[in-house]
Parts: C-alpha cells; sequence; structure tokens
C-alpha cells in the first residue's frame, strides 16, 4: 500500500509513533476524514489521453488485476472523496481488451471491524473450480495495526463481478507477536504446492526487509511459516511484494503455480523508504520454501528494476486467455499537493505491460501490450534521416501530445564513445544523467527524442541515449530528464536514468516512448530498460506540443526508421450499463 507521494522534499504523512510493547514500530499517520476534500471541478490541462484514470480524484495501487470470463479486471486505490490521499477504497474497472474501460461501484470499502480504518492493497487469485478470492490488508485501529482479510464474489456467474462480500471467518491472518503490526501488508497472489497454498505479506524488522510466508489447505485457515521465503537487511519495509515463475524456453507468461526445472522465479519489492522498486531473478526451493537470488544480481536498492522512473506499487497477473504475465503500474503526481486539489486528480495507471526472461536469463523484458496500437491512428514516418552534432529535426503531422514514437538510431562507428569515468561505478545512472544532460556535447550522443516541447524550445523533456567506453566493454545510459520539461513552478522535475544491458555490435539502439499530455514512457533497446516521467508543461500543451529528433554529440547518427502514430482516445471508465 504505497502511502506517500513521492517528492523527496514533501512528506505528507509523518511518521508519529514508536509502541514497542505490542509489535507496533513507528509507521504513517493515519488521516481518516480530514481529506475528505470534494472535487467540485476537474482541470483537463495535464490529464492523460489514452492511460487509465477515473473522472476525477486520488488513485494509487493497483490491486489484484484478473482475468475472469471474458473480462479483464482491474481494482485500485481510490479516494471517492477528494483528490489526495485518504478515504481509501477498491475501486473496480472492467475490460475486454486492457485499453477501453468501464467503472464499477467499488468492491470493497471500510465496512467491518476488521477493515474499518482502511482497506489496502493486496491481490486476487482463481482457485481450481475457476472463482477468484481477494486477499487485502485492513486496518483496525488509529494504531494502523494491519491484518489480512478476504473476500468473495456474491455471485460468481457475474462475469463483471459487481458484488463482493466479507465472510464472517475474517481476518484469516493476524501478525504474531514477533512482527511488527504496523508494517504488515499486500499479501501475494497465492500458489500452490504439494496441495498447499502459498502467499506473502509484505514487511520488516527495524531496516530488514521481509516476505512472511503463509501456508493453508483450505484457504482460509493460515500459518506461518518457521522462517520468510526471503528477507534483506538495510532495505527497509517491503510493500507490495510480487512473486511469480518465468520460463526458461519461452516468452509466454506461467500460472503464478507452475515450477519445474524450466522455470525461474522472480520477486519484486517496492521500497517505502526509497518510493522505487528492484527485483531479482532466482531459484525457489519449493522443499525448503525459501528463494535464493541468482549471485550474480544485486539484491538490494542498486538492483535491476521494472522502471528506472516514477513508477511503484506494481502488480502483475498471469492471463490465460493469451498466456501473457502482465504488469501494471502506478504513477503519482509530481506537482504539489495543492496543484492536485486545484486540478481535481492525482495518479494514474501506467500502460500495462507484458513481462518475460530474456534470453540471457539475466534481466526481464517489458513492452506494452499489443491491444495498444488499436489507438494508433494517423502515422508519419521518417527515414534515413542524419542527424548532424546540433541538429534536431521536427517530427510534424502527428498529435504530438498524445503520440505513440517507435524509432531505430543507426550509427556507422563506437570510436566517439566517451570514457567511462571510473568514479561513475559508485553512482546511480541517475547521478550520470545529471552530470551529462541531453545539452552537454558529447561523442556518440546525447541523440534521441525531445518530447512534449515547445516549438522555441523552452520547454521539453528529452529521452536520449549516452554511449560510453568503459575498460573492457561500451556501456549504454538511457535517460528522461524532466529538469527542462516545464517554466512552472512548485514541481519536482528529476532526471531518470537506467544503465541499457544491449549488444552494440549491429550499432543500432532502438526507443520507444509512449506520450500523453502528463507522463512519458519510454522503452529502451527492446524493452530492457524502461523508464516513465511525469511532466507538466505550460506552453507545450495541447496542439502546441511538438516532437523532435536530436543529436547532441560529435558522431553522427541516422535515424533509420521512426514512426510516430497520433493516438485516440479510448473508451475511460464509463459506467456499466446494468
Amino acid at each position: 500500500m504505497a502511502l506517500l507521494k513521492f517528492l523527496p522534499v514533501l512528506a505528507l504523512f509523518a511518521l508519529l509513533f514508536v509502541l514497542s510493547n505490542n509489535g507496533v514500530e513507528a509507521s504513517h499517520k493515519i488521516y481518516l476524514r480530514y481529506q475528505s476534500l470534494s472535487v467540485d471541478k476537474v482541470k483537463q490541462t495535464h490529464r492523460t489521453g489514452y492511460h487509465f484514470q477515473p473522472p476525477k480524484n486520488w488513485i494509487n495501487d493497483p490491486n489484484g488485476p484478473l482475468y475472469y470470463k471474458g473480462l479483464y479486471h482491474l481494482f485500485y486505490q481510490y479516494n471517492p472523496k477528494g483528490a489526495v490521499w485518504g478515504n481509501i477504497v477498491w475501486a473496480h474497472s472492467v475490460s475486454k481488451d486492457l485499453i477501453n474501460w468501464e467503472s464499477l461501484e467499488p468492491a470493497i470499502y471500510p465496512s467491518k471491524w476488521f477493515d474499518n480504518y482502511g482497506c489496502w492493497s493486496g491481490s486476487a487469485t482463481i482457485l481450481p473450480n475457476g472463482e477468484p478470492v481477494i486477499f487485502y490488508t485492513g486496518i483496525v485501529d488509529e494504531n494502523n495495526r494491519q491484518i489480512q482479510n478476504y473476500a468473495v464474489p456474491a455471485n460468481s456467474s457475474d462475469p463483471y463481478l459487481r458484488e463482493w462480500v466479507k465472510p464472517d471467518d475474517n481476518p484469516i491472518v493476524y501478525p504474531d507477536p514477533s512482527v511488527n503490526a504496523s508494517a504488515f501488508r499486500d499479501p501475494t497472489t497465492a500458489w500452490r504446492v504439494d496441495g498447499h497454498w502459498r502467499i506473502l505479506i509484505g514487511s520488516k524488522k527495524r531496516d530488514r526487509g521481509i516476505a512472511y510466508l503463509y501456508r493453508s489447505l483450505d484457504f482460509k485457515k493460515w500459518s506461518k511459516a518457521k522462517h520468510p521465503l526471503h528477507s534483506v537487511q538495510g532495505t527497509g519495509m517491503w510493500e507490495c511484494p510480487d512473486f511469480f515463475p518465468v520460463s526458461l524456453s519461452s516468452e509466454d507468461g506461467l500460472d503464478t503455480s507452475v515450477g519445474g526445472s524450466n522455470v525461474r522465479h522472480v520477486l519484486k519489492v517496492s521500497l517505502d523508504l526509497t518510493r522505487y522498486e528492484y527485483y531479482t531473478i532466482g531459484t525457489y526451493d519449493e522443499k525448503k520454501d525459501r528463494y535464493y537470488p541468482d549471485e550474480a544480481l544485486v539484491d538490494g536498492w542498486a538492483g535491476l528494476r521494472y522502471d528506472y522512473g516514477n513508477f511503484y506499487a506494481s502488480k502483475t497477473f498471469f492471463d490465460p486467455s493469451t498466456n501473457r504475465r502482465i504488469l501494471w503500474g502506478w504513477a503519482n503526481e509530481s506537482d504539489s499537493v495543492q496543484q492536485d486539489r486545484n486540478k481535481g486528480w492525482a495518479g494514474i495507471q501506467l500502460i500495462p505491460r507484458r513481462v518475460w526472461l530474456d534470453p540471457s536469463g539475466k534481466q526481464l523484458l517489458q513492452w506494452p501490450v499489443a491491444e495498444l496500437e488499436k489507438l494508433r491512428s494517423h502515422n508519419v514516418q521518417l527515414r534515413n534521416q542524419k542527424l548532424h552534432q546540433g541538429y534536431h529535426v521536427e517530427v510534424k503531422g502527428i498529435t504530438a501530445a498524445q503520440a505513440d514514437v517507435d524509432v531505430t538510431f543507426s550509427f556507422p562507428s563506437l570510436d566517439k564513445a566517451e570514457p567511462f569515468d571510473p568514479k561513475w561505478a559508485k553512482l546511480d545512472a541517475l547521478d550520470v544523467c545529471a552530470q551529462k544532460g541531453s545539452k552537454a556535447q558529447g561523442g556518440l550522443g546525447p541523440f534521441g527524442l525531445l518530447t512534449l516541447a515547445s516549438e522555441k524550445l523552452e520547454e521539453f523533456t528529452p529521452v536520449f541515449f549516452r554511449v560510453f567506453k568503459a575498460a573492457d566493454e561500451h556501456k549504454v545510459l538511457l535517460c528522461s530528464d524532466a529538469r527542462s520539461s516545464s517554466l512552472g513552478v512548485g514541481l519536482y522535475k528529476p532526471p531518470f536514468a537506467g544503465f541499457v544491458d544491449v549488444d552494440l555490435t549491429d550499432k543500432k539502439l532502438t526507443l520507444r516512448s509512449l506520450i500523453d499530455h502528463s507522463v512519458v514512457e519510454s522503452f529502451g533497446a527492446g524493452g530492457r530498460t524502461v523508464i516513465t516521467s511525469r511532466v507538466y508543461p505550460i506552453i507545450a500543451v495541447f496542439d502546441k506540443a511538438h516532437l523532435f529528433v536530436f543529436n547532441n554529440g560529435s558522431e553522427t547518427v541516422t535515424v533509420e526508421t521512426l514512426n510516430a502514430w497520433s493516438m485516440k482516445v479510448p473508451v475511460m471508465n464509463v459506467p456499466v450499463k446494468s
């Protein structure tokens, strides 16, 4: 359950208390009613056109997405009373294609003693009989004590799953005295081994992140395992854990209960301290119920990330209709709380992504679901466009504020790649991006896209590559730099960046960017590195937004192919007809 708006200089919720005698450690303050600020008017500037968001108000974590009887179901944390966090319910929308959405009444909202102070994040599981069950975290008192509950459909024959009930045998998992009861949340989708179900619950002990493991035979009575599935010192609270198998031989997704020798497992956690996520790939020992990350991977803050930008509280699910594992993630706002109140909305869900294991086995690959391409309309192309140093060439003829851009860059040589400073090996990629931005002249790069740009470049969000030569290899940096994105004040405008593990033998790099008014999602090198930025231009809005390709490196770069499409607006949360 993500509680904080990601602004390093602004904490929305204070850490208030330490209650050691009952297993409760320092935690977020709970504001039950004060954030009930009704929205009278919704401002359209910066609202997305094809990303999921409700008509108004605050949203955060995607909860328990699932596919059921021909419909995709998305549950998400929602404040029905205002554009800031509070009064959280499980909002519910359905779709036939992951792009066009209809809304239903909230599936879960505070109504029982075991969730009266909040219905926080969780997951959904499809049982062997085909019926779904939701696990979620309930808040039981003002001390933020957290327990795990379940809900079932009132009518499982209804494909819309319009109504959910909370059986009287709730709660099903309590924190025992050894568990920090104020940091015990976000149960995972369950998986089954040898007739026993398992779930994980995120937690911490002091600064150790923990994924507690619970088992059940009947899906109702759960017992805590003797040891966690996994834990790591120094990472802090693990929110929204996710644990799932990936195939070694196919891009197809797998049901969460699949195991065997042809399978690896992924453990993802959302870090409450840093407001980003990391994942590892490793081995799940079913007999010992232990997870062992591959030794070559970093198991901590500097580890692999789905997205090196504004992306949090993610959740995957298996889509049996297409044999895909699909990833949902949330992007919060990067403006102020007061600006959220003024515009009447906050938060979006990012475009769902297909995820699978890279053939190298070293990381996951991600790509927007194919259904998104149904929204493509007018297309423009560039072919064999030379970009000499200092060039920027406009891509004309599309709606640049709401576009899908796919480009392949090529270059004749790697000889002009800049030396990679050994000191940078100890830095995060974003620090390198901050030092070597899009405007600073380089050798091979910076080159890429100037998105959401004003005509005279007073505002622009560059997404670009920069290639460096290290002692024995080339390092490719992908940046999405919001520092020049807006002339507005009171905005968080960070550079985001990640290194790209890509073979440069063919001397090509690909980039796909999904541009949607206040969000730019970028997929580098076929989805090896992904970065999302939230930006709020004041000049480059609507038809005043422009798109350019550019090169500020001394090596000439060629836009080998570029396809850009204006994007249509899908059906977005129109109420389901009775």
